[in-house]
């Protein structure tokens, strides 16, 4: 849908009588906790995740945001892994109109567990960040708890970063000096000594130093954040987007100068950054700035309707929603508009009723279900009109679930070279996996290895026989093993629940060769080797480790952050550059594996036989060897929740009475934790046994009404996105996958309604005004930037899933055309595209029907 979303400068006694109600002049703290001025926005502290440039002081310009991540920082552009602050406290006080924010860095002794391992400096320091609303201003200060010493001079500053995806080509002002944000970082480079003192090798946390890579200065990332670009310009007033009075804003420092780079220079992910540095020698007041954005007042939000960017079959729920200012009263009907080759017409039988507030914007849930007449639509909302889409009977059956299969999951194939007619995807890749990761190690992206190995092979032995199949995770290229088996679960899932999977091939995959050709018909069903392609690398590890792998990543940094050929991630012969696998001991996720190995065996049979028999060893081994000494109470539920399923799964397979007996003496835990246990559908029916049966169907209904509250929490009968690391659409999608299961075992029990709300969800009825498929190549419009490994071209892969749109807490969705931002567009493995593909597939199954 077009929707640029600019103002419109009627008179202001029209637009004051008839469309909105106005907000109190100058900035105030609001209910939701941040300063509001009409359509300006400043957020502070609202949301706190800087790795994703997400959080800290946050300027919104009539729904758009345009900086975040306002912060004390310690390097001009600050990467993944330097040292990020702790908040140790936020308060609110209106009556002041004042938000203080508390924070600290901890000394080079400390360190951040979580996601990312994270290096201090040597000085250690609290600070506190106040602003308050001054009328049309907002007041930035900054307090330290001690002064900057003389070795930091010129080294910490307090940074504000600025979007680039909608400033690239748009002007600023600094000063007398002006410029136009550029395409790519450009130089003059300048070096800049950092701040963080990083243990000896590369390894951001890592302790080992294996085969002297210290000494390969070509993969060492410390040469990347080094290179800074030279500013743009120093001075005491900036102005951004003079150009575009929704836009605009001017910040002037009070105290030192401002500084204005292109922060994408050392790292490709990075924004343009606004900085004043602290001078050395000044603990109070060491910051004050003056920020004003400016204000239109006749700025209203310019309603989006959100359609599915496919269509709709005939006899599903028709669903649109129209999303509104919150202050805007004049209310309209929709229209649905049928396009015929005679001209446009409009249809009836359509309804609307208002929802209610929902994150920052009112919405009207439109219904057109009972037309079902097949063509072509749109829906109009007075100036605002949809893209054209279809009702048709065969709205699903091509270009919907179909390109994750047929081009997704090839793209992402490891170990492979993957072919598109003329395109080469990437040449064939990690050859060389892989090492034996080092002891007490923790990597990056979340890797731990603990004081063994755990298997025969000591640190930095090769680790033979892992060069075989798998999936590049995500927008990276590690294999994890929880994405390796769920990936090949769901699609031993579609192959059982779906016959139309059985018998589509479009690829030809030669696990021999290492070649994939796209769009090349082999005779083989695709979704049976892509399930053979999981297998293969976790039936791998097992048998070289004699134990699962935890994953398999590379070893430095340098490679972490590659942007190109999969082939040229490693160089293909044993040497310093190989990946290492990693081993841990969790018996949860191993009895999860060994239940997802059963399932694959089952589908595998008469496929490959030797893999499905392997498989099934495993799976067997697995649920044997994996004990339930757990003493931990929440885990010791866990883990009995794993074995549950693993002997369902095995039940299935095999048929063996040891494993439904297990199965049943667990009933309790089932009923209690149904909600977690979708799979037990077809364990019950396969079972047989009517004590069971009585006691599951008697739990269904606590399901349902689960659903049912949450769908009730958003206009789009859905739970609501949480943002953040819980990005987008995942929550929808793993409930909805899960849901399809509970539907096609007890459809008498679990109406199809969630199923059409989650496909229509992720094809584009989610909030915000961009309203493009989070499916890749898929739709009208859909999300042709994303973050995956081709993104530094800004480009996308067809079939992949995005996450979607966020939330900017606590209440704006968004949504950027922009490779950079992984909470909102990077490909996952292991669920997202697959999910979808399977939510697509059952809803194709349930209208059939």
């Amino acid at each position: 849908m077009k929707n640029s979303n600019r103002f419109i400068l009627l008179s202001a006694l029209f637009v004051a009588t008839t469309t909105m109600v106005y907000a109190q002049d100058g900035f105030k703290i609001n209910s939701s906790g941040y300063f509001s001025n009409y359509g300006a926005n400043v957020m502070v502290f609202n949301d706190m995740y800087p790795e994703g440039h997400q959080g800290g002081l946050t300027l919104v310009m009539n729904s758009f945001r345009i900086a975040g991540n306002g912060d004390v920082r310690l390097e001009v552009s600050q990467g993944q892994w330097q040292g990020l602050p702790r908040m140790r406290g936020r308060n609110v006080d209106p009556a002041t109109n004042t938000i203080t924010v508390r924070e600290s860095y901890p000394d080079s002794s400390k360190h951040l567990s979580g996601f990312n391992p994270m290096i201090y400096p040597d000085f250690a320091f609290n600070y506190t960040i106040k602003v308050r609303g001054e009328g049309e201003n907002i007041i930035v200060t900054v307090d330290l708890d001690k002064p900057v010493p003389e070795k930091y001079a010129h080294k910490i500053g307090f940074n504000l970063d600025f979007f680039p995806g909608t400033l690239i080509g748009k002007p600023w002002i600094m000063d007398a000096y002006s410029g136009v944000f550029p395409r790519q970082a450009n130089g003059p480079t300048t070096t800049q000594q950092s701040n963080m003192q990083w243990p000896g090798d590369y390894n951001p946390r890592g302790r080992a130093n294996i085969n002297a890579l210290l000494n390969d200065t070509a993969f060492n990332p410390m040469i990347a954040d080094n290179i800074i670009a030279e500013p743009f310009a120093r001075g005491k007033v900036f102005t951004v987007r003079p150009d575009d009075p929704l836009s605009k804003v001017t910040i002037e420092s009070r105290k030192g100068d401002l500084i204005l780079y292109d922060g994408r220079m050392n790292h490709q992910n990075g924004w343009f950054v606004l900085r004043t540095e602290i001078p050395v020698g000044v603990s109070e007041g060491a910051i004050e700035w003056v920020i004003k954005p400016n204000i239109v007042k006749e700025w209203l939000y310019t309603p989006v309707v959100q359609a599915s960017q496919v269509g709709y079959h005939p006899n599903q729920p028709k669903l649109a929603y129209v999303e509104l200012d919150e202050r805007d009263t004049s209310i309209k009907e929709p229209t649905l508009i049928r396009v015929t080759a005679k001209g446009e017409e409009t249809v009836s039988g359509t309804s609307s009723k208002q929802w209610g507030k929902f994150l920052r914007y009112n919405y009207l849930v439109f219904d057109f279900s009972n037309v079902k007449q097949e063509g072509l639509y749109k829906i109009k909302y007075g100036e605002t009109e949809t893209h054209t889409f279809r009702i048709a009977k065969d709205v699903y059956d091509r270009g919907v679930w179909q390109p994750t299969l047929e081009i997704f999951l090839p793209v992402q194939m490891c170990h492979m070279r993957v072919n598109e007619k003329y395109r080469v995807w990437h040449g064939i890749c990690h050859e060389d996996d892989a090492r034996m990761a080092p002891v007490n190690l923790n990597h990056i992206d979340g890797y731990t290895q603990g004081p063994e190995t755990m298997t025969k092979y000591k640190p930095g032995e090769i680790v033979p026989g892992l060069n075989i199949g798998g999936w590049h995770d995500a927008g990276d290229y590690d294999l994890r093993i929880e994405s390796q088996g769920g990936e090949s679960y769901i699609q031993a899932m579609a192959y059982e629940m779906f016959p139309v999977t059985r018998t589509y091939d479009e690829t030809a995959i030669d696990q021999i060769k290492r070649i994939t050709e796209i769009h090349q018909p082999d005779g083989k069903p695709d979704i049976l080797q892509q399930v053979e392609n999981g297998v293969l690398s976790i039936v791998a590890g097992y048998n070289a480790l004699g134990r699962l792998y935890r994953g398999i990543i590379c070893p430095t940094v340098r490679q972490y952050t590659h942007l190109g050929d999969a082939a040229t991630h490693t160089n293909h012969v044993h040497d310093a550059d190989d990946r290492w696998v990693f081993t841990e001991n969790n018996p949860s996720r191993e009895l999860t594996t060994a239940g997802q190995l059963a399932a694959c065996a089952r589908v595998l049979k008469g496929f490959n036989d030797t893999l499905a028999t392997r498989a099934l060893e495993i799976a067997k081994e697995l649920y044997v060897k994996t004990g339930s000494g757990e003493t931990n109470p929440r885990m010791a539920q866990r883990l009995v929740g794993s074995k549950v399923f693993a002997a369902a799964e095995l039940f299935l397979t095999t048929g063996e009475k040891e494993y439904k007996d297990f199965v049943l003496a667990n009933t309790e835990y089932v009923t209690r934790a149904i909600s977690n246990c979708s799979y037990i559908g077809r364990f019950e029916k396969a079972a047989k046994d009517a004590t069971f049966s009585k006691a599951i169907r008697a739990a269904l209904p606590a399901v349902v009404e689960s659903y049912t509250q949450l769908a009730g929490r958003s206009p789009y009968g859905l739970p609501p996105d949480r943002g953040n690391r819980s990005s987008g659409s995942w929550d929808v999608q793993t409930l909805g996958y899960h849901y399809c299961f509970f539907h096609d075992a007890y459809p008498e029990v679990f109406a199809p309604d969630y199923i059409y709300n989650a496909v229509n969800f992720i094809l584009g009825c989610h909030p915000g005004s961009n309203t493009t498929s989070f499916a890749s190549g898929v739709g009208a419009r859909s999300a042709l930037v994303a973050y995956g490994t081709n993104r530094v071209d800004w480009s996308h892969i067809p079939g992949g899933v995005t996450p979607g749109t966020v939330v900017i807490r606590p209440d704006l969705p968004e949504l950027y055309d922009f490779p950079f931002i992984w909470q909102e567009g990077e490909y996952c493995m292991g669920g997202e595209a697959s999910y979808f593909m399977y939510l697509v597939l059952a809803a194709q199954k349930t209208l059939q029907q």
